[in-house]
Formats: C-alpha cells, structure tokens, sequence
C-alpha cells in the first residue's frame, strides 16, 4: 500500500505535463492553420502564429521545425491513424483487400481526431491551400512518397516479401497511393461534405482500382 502512495504523486504530474503538451501543440496548429486560411501561408510568420497561441516563438520550436511541419501536422495524424487500422486487419486478407479495408477503416475515426484540433471544414480548407501552395504542395509530395516506401515494406512484411527483390508491393502501393491521391484532391475541392463524402469517394474509386488494372477496357 506504501508503495502506491509513493507513486500516484509521481505519475499525476508526470500525466498533467503530457496532456499540457498535447493542448499547446494543438492550440498551435489550431492557430497556424487559422491565420493560414485568413492570410494565407507565405503571409503568415512564426511570431504571428506563436502570438495568436499565447506563447513564445520558443515554444513553438520546440513543437515544429518550421510552417511547413505545422501545416501538415493534422496529416500526421491521419496516417497514424490508417496505419493503426491497416496492422489490425486480419492475415487471410490480401494485400488490396488489407489496405482498402483499412483506409475506410481508418476514416470511421479519424474525423473525430481531426475535429478534437480543428473543425473538419478548416482541415478541408487547409487541404486546399496545401495543393495551391507551392512549397507546401512540393513537401507533401515528398512525405506522400515517403510514407509509400514505409507502406510497403509494411506490406512486403505482411506478406512475407524481401521489398528489395519483389516489386509488388511497391507497385501496389503506388497504384493505391494514386487513388488515394485522386479522392483527396477531389475532396478537398468540395465546399461542403464531410468525412461521409471522402468516404464515398475512396470506395467508389478504390472499387474502379481493380478494373482499370484490366487489359482490355471494353469488355
């Protein structure tokens, strides 16, 4: 009993520092990406965002590098959550089958993470911007084909596959990614429409992934 006392005062600050943690990185992304939308990307300065989340430019290099790396922090949530959801789905399934299962998975939760940062419609308006921001634009690319390389080799080790002498995992996930890819940029285009929308979107073109692989388009 003496041994429990002694460490629930230990761990309660130890938990109080993280949640406290958490709250100043999202308040930062919740204020970068706010000026972001009011004045654009390249008009925006780390002492601006820094203000607008009551804290010094300081702190907010101890949470981000630089803009880019907070303009695409909700991203990183995202991801974590598909690749959560991909290593849950059951062995028997193929790698296709794996992968759409659980993107669609994925967005089942991923809107109420999204949303406990920022309202979905700036997260919507932020995917706008990325596409229109050269500089952005070239960063999420290169974190695109990044995470296609860790994809798949996390599909190469499902599988049982050595990635550096069997090409398809790589090939699948470059056809997958491209799907993935069309729908977001399509999404984002939509004024209106949430993560029913994007949903509906990634089933209806995962589905057509399949039949455009096929030889012969007219049978």
């Amino acid at each position: 009993m003496q041994a429990v006392k002694d460490m629930s005062p230990r761990a309660a600050p130890s938990g109080l520092r993280e949640r406290k943690k958490r709250r100043t990185r999202e308040t930062l992304i919740r204020s970068a990406l706010e000026l972001f939308a009011l004045k654009g990307y390249e008009r925006t300065t780390v002492d601006e965002i820094a203000e607008a989340a009551d804290v010094s430019q300081r702190t907010f290099f101890r949470y981000f590098a630089n803009k880019e790396e907070v303009a695409l922090a909700v991203q990183d949530s995202v991801e974590s959550h598909f690749f959560t959801a991909l290593r849950a789905r059951p062995a028997s399934e193929s790698p296709l089958t794996a992968l759409r299962s659980a993107v669609l998975a994925s967005w089942d939760t991923v809107g109420e993470a999204i949303e406990s940062v920022v309202p979905l419609e700036l997260h919507m308006r932020t995917y706008r911007m990325i596409e229109s921001t050269p500089p952005l634009l070239a960063a999420h690319l290169r974190r695109l084909s990044e995470l296609e390389e860790r994809l798949a080799r996390e599909i190469a080790d499902r599988e049982g596959l050595d990635v550096a002498t069997d090409p398809r995992p790589r090939v699948l996930v470059a056809a997958f990614g491209g799907v993935m890819r069309v729908t977001g940029k399509l999404w984002g285009e939509y004024e209106s429409g949430g993560m029913e929308e994007l949903r509906r979107l990634t089933t209806l073109y995962m589905d057509q992934l399949g039949p455009a692989l096929a030889e012969n388009w007219r049978t």
